[in-house]
């Protein structure tokens, strides 16, 4: 405890050094002048406080207006903004002399709302300039930039002049159609006895609870694009600027293969008791025949998104999943007691179930490629 004692003391001892340290040594005038100002909030006559006010004040005020010259002066895309973090540092340390009345005795501090509030107007006319530069012109690109330099003049100044309007107009020219295919068959798919029911519609289904998915999701319009099958853009004369081809490729759904082998298994048993009590155990053994059938089907789906316009390819990538199937069944030889319970659910078949039909494997494939289709789709038209 008395140790404890001790290092405490030590502590605070260390921290009250720490904040009485001379504040014209600090690195951070700033936030040094802050401290001293409230250091005389607490005690008006603190020596250090009061000879450092005056000297902090007029340092960061002469380092800052410094600052705001260069960057004036400079071509740097970004000198607004560095200029207007300028300005709100200035603002702090007015704010911090301001509210101190011991501080506000040794220093007159200067009022930069007004430079401020015009350096944040400037900023806005020039991105708000820039925006109506790119909005005149007519690809998606630009029209992005245009939204974008529109939201920041809006950003600096709330409610500038019809931002708001031209960033809306923006976004429209920004909008693609994206007429998605349905999936086309390349894998020169090979049938093994599976059938060929639901093959057909398994394609077609993908592509429509795609289209219908990448709608929902774009409800809020965060994404400039509008979703459209092949006959929907027919039927409702649209003129398509991207298209999305779906091309199954590779694709292998192999009959299922047989093999057996065996596994020999034992367990240590309680026969009875000797004479004084002790169990008597012994060994018992039972050869598994265990038949396991199984296929692992493949898929691999190619992604091509291009602009019809350009005939530049947006996007061009393949996804590929696999599905395994695997059944057990199985008989023994020997002691049965010597089997666990997972030897008897295997012999038993407890788990057994018909091989899936072809149908049913397309869906596993497809069910785990199509997230990485969507995302990718979704990817490619994201602002």
């Amino acid at each position: 405890m008395k140790n404890f004692i001790l290092f405490l003391v030590i502590l605070l001892t260390l921290a009250s050094c720490g904040a009485s340290k001379n504040y014209l040594e600090r690195s951070d005038a700033d936030r040094a002048l802050i401290d001293a100002a409230k250091k005389l909030d607490k005690n008006p006559s603190d020596e250090k406080a009061l000879a450092a006010v005056p000297i902090l004040y007029k340092s960061v005020v002469a380092s800052h207006l410094a600052k705001i010259k260069s960057y004036r002066s400079g071509s740097d895309v970004a000198r607004w903004d560095k200029i207007i973090a300028e300005y709100q540092d200035l603002q702090t340390a007015y704010n911090a002399v301001l509210q101190s009345s011991g501080a506000f005795k040794l220093v007159n501090p200067q009022n930069f709302s007004t430079e401020l509030l015009e350096a944040k107007q400037n900023a806005a006319e020039e991105k708000y300039a820039a925006g109506n530069v790119y909005l005149a012109k007519s690809d998606r690109e630009s029209a992005k930039k245009a939204y974008s330099l529109f939201s920041r003049a809006e950003k600096y100044i709330p409610g500038y002049k019809d931002a708001q309007q031209l960033k809306e107009q923006a976004y429209e020219n920004s909008i693609v159609n994206v007429v998605i295919t349905p999936v086309q068959d390349d894998s020169y798919f090979f049938n093994s006895g599976f059938g060929n029911y639901g093959y057909n519609y398994s394609n077609e289904y993908f592509q429509q609870n795609l289209i219908r998915d990448l709608q929902n999701t774009n409800n809020s319009n965060r994404y400039a694009a509008r979703f459209l099958t092949d006959w929907e853009a027919r039927r409702n004369n649209v003129t398509p600027d991207w298209v999305v081809d779906l091309r199954l490729r590779n694709m292998s759904i192999p009959f299922p293969f047989t093999n057996s082998y065996n596994r020999r298994v034992s367990n240590r048993i309680q026969t009875g008791t000797d004479t004084s009590g002790k169990g008597i155990y012994q060994t018992v053994y039972a050869t598994i025949t265990v038949n396991r059938t199984s296929f692992t089907a493949t898929a691999n789906m190619e992604v091509a998104i291009r602009d019809l316009k350009t005939n530049r390819n947006i996007s061009m990538r393949t996804f590929r999943d696999d599905f395994r199937w695997l059944q057990e069944s199985g008989t023994f030889t020997g002691d049965s007691r010597a089997l666990n319970n997972s030897d008897w659910a295997i012999i038993n078949n407890v788990n057994y179930r018909n091989a899936p039909r072809q149908e049913e494997i397309l869906y596993e494939l497809y069910r785990d490629i199509y997230p990485q289709v969507r995302n990718n789709i979704l990817y490619s038209v994201d602002w």
